[in-house]
């Protein structure tokens, strides 16, 4: 954290009983990411610019920021957020999953005008339903 009015960021983690190939499916591709997140339009490729349909909150652009396969992605969502997911091997099919929510301000403010310290915690509850949803997705 270096911004000093930096607030934590959310971070989840969560094992599942899926191989580490099967999980990068479901975070690196469009497909993959629709069936457990929000539709979109996203491609593995740096600097990419995709959409994610966010409901009530309409299409939010985002751009791929980093790719490393099988174990990290990272996209930027909006002007502030970064979404980071991590995966680790831990051996006999089971993948370690870490989402993690950066670039959260006390004085931020969304691009609907909702304080980021009200977002933030409706948004780490919401992290960890979305991260299990992924892997009831990729445990099937």
């Amino acid at each position: 954290m270096d911004t000093p009015n930096a607030l934590p960021d959310v971070r989840v983690t969560q094992v599942f009983n899926a191989p580490i190939e099967k999980v990068w499916r479901a975070i690196s591709t469009s497909e993959g990411l629709g069936a457990w997140f929000m539709p979109n339009d996203f491609a593995p490729v740096v600097g990419h610019e995709f959409h994610i349909d966010a409901g009530p909150f309409g299409r939010q652009r985002c751009i791929v920021k980093e790719i490393e396969p099988p174990s990290r992605i990272a996209f930027q969502w909006g002007t502030e957020w970064t979404i980071t997911i991590l995966l680790e091997d831990r051996g006999n099919d089971r993948t370690a999953c870490t989402l993690v929510h950066a670039g959260w301000r006390e004085d931020g403010m969304t691009e609907f005008n909702l304080p980021h310290a009200a977002v933030r915690e409706r948004m780490g509850q919401g992290w960890v339903g979305i991260v299990a949803k992924l892997g009831a997705v990729v445990e099937a």
